[in-house]
């Protein structure tokens, strides 16, 4: 087994790795990496319809989509990833959460700490989740990787997570919000989380027979970041993606409204239906057309509205704030 100290903490580059390694390497692998504040999101998953918008978009949050199922987590400083890469012993037995978090579970025990795996992949400690775990598979080798809760800022998770089920409709993989807490909490011994991730690498690298620690070299860097030039950074991958969804939101000018709804399939704008009084109707017919088939993404509706709204005399919401309004 190779065991990779990923000091990395850029979660493009981090989620970029995994997928790298499942594909490119043939040794079984196991992995530790931390990232700076980051929300990654299910593979199946409506990105816009976990995320709490406004807030990610304030705290320059990066919003990553991973190869795995599952739902959306939030990723900090204080919070530790560890990764399974293996070939499968069985082909008909590929996917297995109790194999995987077994060590995890008895390194939080060494500590003290009662952890145990429940429901279908999580690590609790009393009824309070501290790892959720998800896993993907290719070919004949396993991904299985997971969230360890530290000393993670749990108000910016919350806030982060935050979101207003009245808005989006859709077919994608939802989220089921858990109490959660932090490991530091239940330490009877307090420790850093860098002393942590050096008990659980010492562990995995005690238990297993052929461990050898390796860094990645200049190609594999190489690599790496073209994966997240070409998929893990790119608005197509983390937004694009997901699955057709319905935004429906009222937008409110001083006494005038706009109710909107708003049909997205692969990120492109399909339908817009409006209902209100915040513009005249012709320039609510020409702001509806421009709309159509282009992505549902800031950037790409503020070029496609600029003119338009300059030409609208006596306007009741700026650009800015109607552009705002559609998220």
């Amino acid at each position: 087994m190779l065991c990779i100290r990923n000091n990395n903490t850029n979660p493009y580059f981090n989620l970029a790795s995994e997928e790298y390694i499942l594909r490119n390497f043939t040794d079984n692998c196991f992995m530790l990496y931390r990232n700076t504040p980051s929300i990654i999101i299910g593979k199946h998953q409506n990105t816009l319809a976990e995320i709490n918008y406004e807030f990610v978009k304030n705290n320059n949050i990066d919003v990553i989509r991973r190869l795995s199922g599952g739902g959306t987590v939030f990723h900090d400083l204080g919070n530790l990833n560890f990764t399974f890469i293996q070939n499968a012993e069985k082909e008909d037995n590929l996917v297995d959460f109790k194999k995987y978090t077994k060590p995890i579970i008895e390194v939080l025990q060494d500590l003290g700490i009662d952890a145990k795996f429940e429901g279908r992949n999580d690590i609790m400690i009393n009824g309070k989740k501290i790892s959720g775990n998800a896993e993907h598979v290719y070919k004949k080798r396993v991904l299985h990787h997971g969230t360890l809760l530290f000393s993670s800022e749990l108000k910016d998770l919350s806030g982060a997570l935050n979101v207003n089920p009245l808005k989006y409709s859709d077919k994608g993989v939802k989220s089921v919000r858990s109490r959660v807490t932090n490991i530091s909490d239940h330490l009877k011994e307090k420790i850093s989380v860098k002393e942590f991730s050096n008990r659980i690498f010492s562990y995995i690298r005690s238990t297993n027979k052929k461990a050898r620690i390796y860094q990645f070299n200049h190609i594999d860097t190489e690599q790496i970041n073209k994966l997240v030039d070409d998929k893990f950074s790119t608005w197509e991958w983390n937004y694009g993606y997901s699955p057709k969804y319905t935004f429906e939101k009222t937008i409110l000018a001083g006494d005038k409204k706009l109710e909107v709804k708003i049909n997205v399939e692969k990120g492109i704008i399909r339908k817009v239906e409006f209902l209100g009084d915040l513009f005249e109707n012709d320039h609510l017919i020409e702001i509806k057309e421009l709309l159509i088939n282009i992505e549902h993404k800031e950037s790409s509706i503020l070029k496609s509205l600029q003119l338009t709204f300059s030409k609208i005399p006596n306007k009741n919401i700026q650009l800015n704030d109607f552009v705002w309004a559609l998220f």
